[in-house]
């Protein structure tokens, strides 16, 4: 009798470990809690988000039936609903599950057009992302409008437009910054470059190309090869700020510190690919005498400086005019070792719309009131800019410049009817604080 209860004893105790053992393997188990799709023009990224370190093991398929990859997660269990994830790109066509092999491990299958090589890692834990597996399918995955011409100095002509370069900052699966409400800066970039794009192309004389279209990630690398693809003569990224605590606020405009600006100069000078490129750009028949040191030193100082003074002089209008639509962070533009901004030939700005982690910019950021009058004002201040100080070749360089000297009994309102402008024009080409003019004040007239 004594002998039964304690068989009885032990295969309750038994049971009770192997519960207990059971409830520790699915407590150490790791979960995909996400699933995000980042295309891009020349690839595809898939981000599986687990909860803790994860192993897999993959294996490609793409003899018989779909092209697919498959996916191994150890000891992981989904709670993501997979046929709500959108993965309708050019290259992956849909994300589902399978059996694994393996007891305890979760298999995802990726169907893709085509043949890949696909890249799979992990990354650890950082800023507002925890665990992650990355999936990198190689590849065109978005249907993208045709890269600008490239048009070489010496076959351009005159009275071309002005070509600017606009970078809506961050994207994909890198959202900038974000704001108490959960507003990401990626999103508020892009709406605004798409809205100053618009403006600038409505001018006859003026050209926008954008560095990105659509919520995709870039490298700086990238950024800098559609300058340099579109002949961008002047570049400006836009981004929102933001900060530990939610107090500060407003808008400030950014150049690139002499010292960035020093080192870039020494790297074009070693890298003879990019250095032949701004050489051709500069002055073609200096192309042929690249072996000369002491000219390309030469040249790539002046062109170095007259971008650096450029885009100096350019925000010192666009803080103008974002002040008059938004408080300003810093009244005067800031230097700074931006990387984006280390195009050396290429007049170039960094926006900074406000601080973000204020709540009530982040609701004036993604407001799409105050996005548009954040591009009015960038699109004045450059075309401001382009005016007082013309690029040579360019419509607006060519432009004839009118002047008035201010007479007796004249006022800005009839001097708009006069020559055929508005009252806004004139305060803003003349940089005025209000509308009082004096007898003898000379002014610039708009032109169009």
């Amino acid at each position: 009798m004594i002998k039964i209860k304690s068989l009885v004893t032990l295969k309750y105790v038994a049971l009770i470990c192997i519960a207990c053992i059971a409830t520790a393997t699915a407590a150490s188990a790791a979960t995909i809690d996400k699933v995000r799709v980042w295309p891009s023009p020349d690839n595809t990224r898939v981000v599986f988000d687990v909860s803790a370190e994860t192993k897999f093991t993959y294996f490609t398929l793409y003899e018989n039936g779909p092209k697919r990859i498959v996916i191994d997660f150890q000891n992981t269990r989904n709670t993501v609903d997979l046929n709500t994830v959108e993965a309708n790109t050019l290259l992956l066509t849909k994300i589902r599950p399978s059996s694994p092999k393996a007891a305890g491990d979760y298999r995802v299958v990726l169907e893709v057009t085509k043949r890949v090589s696909p890249e799979i890692y992990t990354l650890a834990p950082n800023g507002p992302y925890g665990h992650r597996v990355v999936v990198d399918l190689p590849g065109e995955s978005l249907e993208v409008a045709a890269e600008p011409q490239i048009i070489r100095t010496a076959e351009r002509s005159e009275n071309r437009p002005v070509v600017v370069v606009i970078d809506a900052g961050h994207g994909g699966q890198d959202p900038g910054s974000i704001g108490p409400a959960g507003t990401y800066e990626k999103i508020v970039t892009l709406a605004v470059a798409k809205r100053l794009a618009a403006k600038i192309n409505a001018d006859p004389n003026m050209e926008a190309v954008l560095t990105r279209r659509s919520d995709y990630s870039m490298s700086l690398g990238q950024r800098a090869s559609a300058i340099r693809k579109a002949r961008g003569d002047f570049f400006i990224s836009i981004h929102a700020d933001a900060f530990t605590s939610p107090q500060p606020r407003g808008a400030s405009v950014w150049v690139l510190s002499r010292r960035r600006s020093e080192t870039e100069y020494g790297r074009a000078l070693e890298d003879k690919e990019r250095l032949s490129e701004e050489l051709y750009e500069l002055e073609p028949t200096l192309h042929q005498n690249g072996n000369d040191p002491h000219l390309v030193r030469a040249l790539l100082d002046m062109r170095r400086d007259d971008s650096m003074q450029d885009g100096s002089l350019a925000a010192e209008i666009l803080l103008a005019e974002l002040g008059r639509v938004t408080t300003l962070h810093r009244p005067k533009p800031q230097g700074a070792s931006f990387a984006v901004l280390s195009n050396i030939g290429t007049p170039s700005v960094l926006v900074e719309l406000g601080f973000i982690s204020n709540p009530h910019k982040e609701r004036l950021l993604k407001s799409a009131a105050h996005q548009e009058k954040l591009a009015n004002a960038l699109y004045s201040g450059l075309r401001t800019h382009f005016i007082r100080h013309p690029i040579d070749g360019t419509a607006l360089a060519n432009l004839k410049e009118q002047r008035h000297v201010v007479q007796r009994g004249e006022s800005l309102s009839r001097l708009a009817e006069r020559y055929n402008t508005t009252v806004d024009a004139i305060v803003r080409l003349n940089n005025l604080n209000n509308t009082r003019i004096r007898i003898g004040q000379e002014l610039q007239i708009p032109t169009t």
